[in-house]
C-alpha cells in the first residue's frame, strides 16, 4: 500500500489526503463517542455535533458509499446517537452533488424530500441531501454480501421482466470493523410506526393514503404487493433471520423493505436451533394484501412469489458461484454446508409445477405462523415460561387468539418478559435464546 501510495502523482495524493483525512474525520466520531455510550442521548447528540462542527469539507471528498457524487456540505445539527449496547454508531446528513445521469432511479427517491431544504441546481447537476451511519467495531461485510445478492436478484428479475420491488441500499466496508451505511431515502420502521401510536399497517396505509377505495391507497397496496414478493422470495433464500419491526422499513410509496442482515445463510439469533416460518408474513401484513388469502392482493402476491422463485431457479449456479467467493471470509453466517444449503432451497430436483406447489406451501407455512416448530409450543418452553409472571402468559395466550395486541401492551410485555427472563437462573447461552424466542413469539402477535 505504501508502496502505491508513494508513486502517486503530486495531484492524485493530495486528493488521497483530503479524501482520507476527511472520512477519517466522520468516521472517528463514532470512537469519540464510546466513553459517552452510558451517558443521555442529549448529551451523545450534544457531542457528535460538536465533532461534526470541526470538519472542513475540502473540494472533491466523497463519501465511500456515494463515490459518484462530493460532499458540498453537511448539516452539523444532524448528528444523531444510534442505539448499541458497546458501540457507538451515528447517523449524519450530508449536502452531495452529483451528475443528473448518475444513479437516477435512486436519485429521484430522495428529489421530493431534498427539493423541500433547498433550491435545485439550474445546470446538469442534482443536489441531494444524503443521511448516512457510521460504524466503529461492527463487520459490515456481511450486509455488502447481502445487498450484492438482493442486487442480483434485482437483476433477475428485470431480466425477465418480473414487476417486482426490491432496494438494494448501499453499505461499505471501509476498513476492518468499520462501515458506512446510506439512509434510505423517506422511510420509516415499522418500530418507529408503532411508537407513533400506529395499531397496524393496515390503519397506517389508511391514515397515510386515505380509504382504502381511494386510487392512493391501491397504489401504494400494489407498491407494497410487488415488495412483499420479492423480498419474501430472497428472504427464504438467503435465510434472513431476526426480521424484528426494527429491521422492517416502510418508504413513502408504500413499499415494505429490510434492512440490517446480521443473520443469515447457517447463522441465528443466540444461536437458536428451531423450525422458522420461511419469511415473515404477519397478520397485519396480510390485512394490507386485503386481509384474506382469498382476496386479490393475496393471490397476486402469491402469483408474485411464485414467479418470482421460479425466475431465481435458472440462476442457481450463478448466484451460488457469488456466495461462494465470501465463503473464505470468515464470516461468521458460513457454515462447511452452507452452499449445499443454499442449493437446496431452489429445490431443483422439481418440475417447475412442483416447484410452484412448493412455493405454495413455503406461503401457506409463513401466513400460519411467523415461527413454527415443536418449541414454542412444547411442554418444557411453558416450563421455562413459568418463571415468567403468570399473567403474561394469559397475555400471550388472549393476544394469539385475539389477532394482535395494541402497541404499547405489546412493547411493556416484551420489556417484563426480557426483564424477568435475564433474572432467570440459567446459563448465559440460554438466557439469550430465550430471549430471542420470547421477542420472536411476542412478534406473533403483531
Amino acid at each position: 500500500m505504501n508502496r502505491m501510495i508513494a508513486e502517486f502523482s503530486a495531484v492524485d495524493r493530495g486528493f488521497y489526503e483530503r479524501e482520507f483525512t476527511f472520512f477519517d474525520e466522520v468516521t472517528n466520531i463514532s470512537g469519540k463517542l464510546k466513553p459517552f455510550i452510558k451517558r443521555p442521548k442529549p448529551e451523545k447528540k450534544q457531542k457528535i455535533e460538536e465533532e461534526l462542527r470541526k470538519i472542513k469539507v475540502e473540494v472533491g471528498v466523497y463519501l465511500p458509499s456515494n463515490p459518484d457524487g462530493v460532499v458540498i456540505g453537511i448539516d452539523r445539527k444532524s448528528g444523531k446517537p444510534l442505539q448499541s449496547h458497546a458501540k457507538a454508531p451515528y447517523m449524519a446528513t450530508f449536502r452531495i452533488k452529483k451528475s443528473k445521469g448518475d444513479d437516477l432511479e435512486n436519485t429521484d427517491e430522495m428529489l421530493e424530500e431534498t427539493n423541500k431544504n433547498g433550491p435545485v441546481p439550474n445546470d446538469n447537476t442534482v443536489e441531494i441531501w444524503q443521511s448516512a451511519i457510521f460504524k466503529v467495531g461492527d463487520d459490515c461485510r456481511q450486509d455488502v454480501l447481502a445487498l450484492q445478492m438482493i442486487a442480483a436478484f434485482r437483476g433477475i428479475f428485470n431480466h425477465v421482466g418480473l414487476d417486482v420491488y426490491v432496494f438494494p441500499y448501499r453499505v461499505t466496508a471501509t476498513a476492518p470493523g468499520c462501515g458506512v451505511i446510506d439512509v434510505l431515502p423517506n422511510s420509516i420502521s415499522r418500530d418507529m410506526l408503532g411508537r407513533e401510536a400506529v395499531n397496524g399497517l393496515y390503519d397506517y396505509f389508511i391514515s397515510k393514503y386515505g380509504n382504502e377505495d381511494s386510487l392512493r391507497f391501491q397504489e401504494a397496496r400494489n407498491n407494497f404487493v410487488k415488495s412483499m414478493a420479492a423480498y419474501s422470495i430472497i428472504s427464504f433464500l438467503l435465510q434472513f433471520k431476526d426480521r424484528h419491526n426494527g429491521n422492517i422499513m416502510i418508504d413513502d410509496a408504500g413499499h415494505i423493505l429490510h434492512i440490517d442482515f446480521g443473520f443469515c445463510f447457517d447463522i441465528a439469533p443466540g444461536g437458536v436451533k428451531f423450525e422458522r416460518a420461511p419469511f415473515k408474513l404477519t397478520t397485519e401484513m396480510v390485512a394490507v394484501m386485503g386481509g384474506s388469502t382469498d382476496h386479490q392482493a393475496y393471490k397476486w402476491f402469491e402469483e408474485l412469489c411464485i414467479k418470482a422463485f421460479l425466475a431465481s431457479r435458472q440462476y442457481t449456479e450463478k448466484l451460488s458461484q457469488l456466495v461462494l467467493l465470501m465463503m473464505d471470509s470468515g464470516l461468521p453466517c458460513f457454515k462447511p454446508e452452507t452452499i449445499q444449503h443454499f442449493k437446496e432451497r431452489f429445490v431443483l430436483d422439481k418440475t417447475e409445477a412442483g416447484a410452484a406447489d412448493f412455493m405454495r406451501d413455503l406461503i401457506r407455512k409463513s401466513h400460519s405462523s411467523y415461527s413454527t416448530g415443536g418449541m414454542y409450543h412444547s411442554l418444557p418452553f411453558f416450563t421455562l415460561l413459568s418463571g415468567i409472571a403468570e399473567l403474561t402468559v394469559m397475555q400471550f395466550m388472549i393476544s394469539s387468539s385475539c389477532g394482535r395486541m395494541g402497541f404499547l401492551t405489546r412493547e411493556r410485555w416484551r420489556c417484563d418478559c426480557i426483564c424477568i427472563c435475564i433474572n432467570i437462573p440459567i446459563v448465559l447461552k440460554e438466557k439469550l435464546s430465550v430471549v430471542v424466542i420470547l421477542i420472536d413469539l411476542i412478534d406473533l402477535t403483531s
